[in-house]
């Protein structure tokens, strides 16, 4: 369901499921997990509230364990977080973001590897 891209430290470049059969078909697609993701949000969506998107309409709890976001600077804005909830909401966040063109890095391309 997620395609790796490149890599970049111990974190990978992922692509989401694009299609809602891969989304249906999934394996333990109601099985609680979790994840951990560093995403890049361009300067654009500042002033969306995106994060708090992934737990007003998919239904995720999402820890920020780290944040980097200045105020009127020509930057992107770097999260690290940690999503949980289940695969099916987890990989419809994922394409959430990555219709947005954020870049999502994750320590996993594999979401199973990741639950708790």
């Amino acid at each position: 369901m997620i395609t790796e891209i490149q890599q970049n430290s111990q974190f990978t470049l992922m692509q989401p499921a694009q299609s809602t059969a891969e989304l249906v078909n999934g394996v333990g697609d109601n099985r609680p997990t979790q994840i951990r993701i560093r995403i890049r949000v361009s300067q654009k969506y500042y002033h969306e509230p995106v994060i708090s998107h992934l737990i007003s309409e998919y239904s995720l709890n999402v820890n920020v364990n780290a944040a980097l976001l200045a105020a009127n600077t020509p930057t992107d804005g770097w999260f690290d977080l940690e999503l949980r909830g289940t695969n099916k909401q987890i990989q419809r966040a994922l394409i959430y973001l990555n219709q947005l063109n954020v870049q999502i890095w994750s320590q996993s391309t594999d979401p199973e590897e990741e639950n708790w």
